[in-house]
């Protein structure tokens, strides 16, 4: 692993797992995720990872929707936009890709393999639906695999790296490490990665602190010095684990994507929120803050497009 003189923090701040009857502060309208997405990167967010929702919370593909949500972050900030490919496992692959293949993003994520990615217990815990669609979405989680084949794989790969997109290889299990080292032998991945450890998700990896050490482990036989590392435990443990890999050398990510806590039995009331706690502990172990700048440059980003079509960092 490249150990980060700098650590990146990324904030993802909407996502398409929390669903609005969990908690009033989670992003909705498009407005509220580039305002919470603006709020993340002045609190220390060099990187931000981007879903969109239609006004009742039901995760949105459609570019006309991601297209009220990036410019207001591009025209405020200059965070690397970080867009995701995975959506929710209820839409078809042309849709995943769809905000990604209009707006050329310099990074957006790849999900590393099939799995099944199971949040049905959120409605265990929730008492009061504030939409009908809410139930039976978590719900069908149980049942209904998130697929991520390898051809998908490698549409992906060579449909976004043809507009000069790199990846966030978002990897739930140790299989997906091989996975990912089966592209980069192909020449498909090319470093240096950026491999993003996914712990606690029902049907992947437990968020035991053993298991992340595993993944470097396994990561540093695998890729040696070509990546760097950044890990987020949904859930309770998702400061733990920032911290751990803070503490081991690499990268973090919050955001309410991944928890919608701030400590035992409080709500996180923004984004932003979260960042300035991670943030506090970085510091606290005597290490920076990346800028976007920064990450830029660690990560081999192609920098911001112009309207001219080139690039500044």
């Amino acid at each position: 692993m490249r150990t980060a003189e700098k650590v990146i923090i990324t904030t993802a701040v909407t996502g398409s797992v929390n669903v609005p009857s969990q908690s009033p502060y989670l992003p909705l309208s498009a407005a509220d995720v580039a305002q919470a997405a603006v709020e993340a990167v002045e609190a220390g967010s060099a990187i931000v990872h981007i879903h969109a929702r239609h006004p009742d919370g039901r995760p949105a593909f459609e570019p006309e929707i991601f297209e009220q949500i990036i410019p207001r972050i591009t025209e405020r900030t200059d965070a690397v936009i970080n867009i995701t490919t995975g959506g929710s496992s209820a839409m078809t692959m042309e849709q995943r890709l769809a905000a990604a293949v209009r707006f050329r993003p310099e990074l957006a994520s790849m999900n590393m393999g099939s799995m099944n990615f199971v949040y049905s217990g959120i409605a265990d815990r929730v008492t009061e639906w504030r939409y009908t669609w809410e139930k039976p979405y978590v719900l069908n989680t149980y049942s209904q695999p998130f697929i991520n084949s390898f051809d998908r794989i490698e549409h992906t790969l060579r449909t976004l790296g043809a507009n000069g997109t790199r990846f966030e290889y978002e990897c739930y299990d140790i299989g997906h490490l091989y996975s990912l080292a089966h592209f980069v032998d192909r020449g498909l991945a090319t470093p240096p990665l950026l491999i993003q450890g996914v712990f606690g998700i029902l049907g992947g990896i437990g968020a035991d602190h053993e298991n992340l050490e595993h993944m470097v482990r396994i990561a540093d036989k695998l890729f040696g010095d070509d990546y760097s590392f950044s890990a987020f435990a949904a859930g309770r443990d998702q400061m733990q684990f920032g911290t751990h890999s803070a503490w081991l050398g690499g990268h973090v990510r919050v955001g309410l994507e991944d928890s919608l806590w701030i400590g035992k039995g409080r709500l996180a009331e923004s984004n932003a929120q979260q960042v300035r706690k991670i943030r506090d502990v970085i510091e606290d172990l005597g290490k920076e803050i990346a800028t976007p700048a920064d990450a830029r440059a660690m990560l081999a980003l192609r920098g911001i497009e112009t309207s001219e079509g080139s690039a500044r960092t």
